[in-house]
C-alpha cells in the first residue's frame, strides 16, 4: 500500500549508484533523489547532487534507469529546495530556472514528482508574498503540466536561523495558506510533499490536514520532532524555533505516527513515505547516519506491509 523510502540528502558522500544499492540492500522500495546544482551548500542538508540535471544526457538517463532496474528500487521524486521568491530577483531567477530543469529531467526519467519549496521574502507579509507567488509560480507549474510532472511543495517554514527571520523562507506553512495557494493556482499538477513534523513544533494538528488535503498529497516525508515544554515556557513561540525543539528520527519525537498512518490509509494514499533524517544525534559518523536510516525503517515498518 505504502512504499517506504528515504531522502538521499543524508547520504551526501555517496554516489547515486551507492545510494540506490544501499536502498536495495536494506529493503527500501524508493528514494527521493537530491538534484541541487553542483557547488557549495548554502545550508545544512542542501547542496547535495545525486543527479546533476545540468549534465544529464541520454546515456545518463539510460544508466540511471538501468541502476534502478538492477536494484528493484524506484525514484519517488526529484528534490531541490531553494527560495524561488528570494528578494534578490537575479538569485530567484537562478532558482526558478533550475527547478524547471529538474522538472524536465524528471519527465525524461519517467519520474512523476518534483519536490521543492514555494519560497518567501522573509521580511514581507503573507499577503505580499502571495502576490509575488501569483506572478512567479504559474510559469513553473505550466512547465510541470507540459511535462506531465507533479510538484510537491514541502511545508517546512524554513524559519530556523537569523537570516530567515522573521517570516522564514517558505510560504507554504499552514493549511490556511495552502488553501490560498491552491485557489490561486488550481492545477492538478500542484500539491504537497507533506511533512508532519513541522506542524508539531508550530503547535498544530499534524494528522487532520491529511484528511483535508487528501487529493493534494503527492509525496510524504517521515520526520519526527521533539518539542521541549520547559524551553518553550522559557522563550515562547516567538523565539527562534530551534530554541525550543529539535528534529528527530521517527519514533523519538512527538509525531502521532499511529494517527498519521491511520489517516494516510483512510484517505487511500498509495505512494512513497520517505524518511528524512535531520537528527543531530546521528551525525557523528557515516555509521551513525546509516543507523538513523535503519532505525527509522525498523520503527516505521510496524505501520507498513
Amino acid at each position: 500500500m505504502l512504499d517506504l523510502g528515504f531522502v538521499s540528502a543524508i547520504l551526501a558522500e555517496k554516489s547515486f549508484d551507492e545510494v540506490i544499492e544501499f536502498a536495495s540492500k536494506n529493503h527500501f522500495k524508493c528514494v527521493e533523489i537530491m538534484c541541487w546544482p553542483v557547488g557549495k551548500a548554502e545550508r545544512r542538508y542542501a547542496g547535495v547532487t545525486h543527479i546533476n540535471v545540468d549534465e544529464t544526457g541520454e546515456d545518463d538517463v539510460a544508466r540511471i534507469q538501468n541502476t534502478l532496474a538492477l536494484n528493484n528500487v524506484y525514484i519517488s521524486g526529484l528534490g531541490y529546495y531553494p527560495n524561488p521568491l528570494d528578494p534578490d530577483e537575479k538569485q530567484a531567477e537562478v532558482y526558478i530556472e533550475h527547478i524547471k530543469k529538474v522538472i524536465r529531467t524528471a519527465s525524461r526519467l519517467g519520474i512523476g514528482v518534483v519536490n521543492t519549496f514555494i519560497g518567501r521574502d522573509p521580511v514581507k507579509s503573507v499577503e505580499d508574498n502571495l502576490k509575488k507567488f501569483a506572478d512567479v509560480w504559474p510559469g513553473i507549474v505550466k512547465v510541470a503540466e507540459e511535462n506531465n510532472v507533479k510538484i510537491g511543495i514541502e511545508n517546512c517554514p524554513m524559519l530556523f536561523t537569523r537570516d530567515e527571520w522573521p517570516g522564514g523562507k517558505n510560504l507554504a506553512t499552514t493549511p490556511a495558506i495552502w488553501r490560498r495557494l491552491f485557489e490561486i493556482i488550481p492545477s492538478e499538477a500542484f500539491g504537497l510533499n507533506y511533512d508532519p513534523s513541522h506542524l508539531v513544533w508550530m503547535q498544530m494538528d499534524e494528522v487532520k490536514p491529511i484528511y483535508d488535503f487528501k487529493d493534494k498529497l503527492f509525496h510524504v516525508h517521515a520526520k519526527d520532532v521533539k518539542v521541549y515544554p520547559e524551553k518553550l515556557n522559557e522563550v515562547g513561540i516567538m523565539a527562534y524555533p530551534l530554541d525550543y525543539h529539535s528534529p528527530k528520527i521517527p519514533g523519538l519525537g512527538d509525531v502521532d505516527w499511529r494517527g498519521f498512518f491511520s489517516a494516510l490509509t483512510s484517505v487511500k494514499y498509495r505512494g512513497p513515505v520517505c524518511i528524512e533524517v535531520e537528527d543531530k544525534a546521528y551525525e557523528g559518523s557515516s555509521k551513525d547516519v546509516e543507523a538513523a536510516i535503519l532505525t527509522s525503517r525498523n520503527y516505521l515498518k510496524q505501520f507498513l506491509a
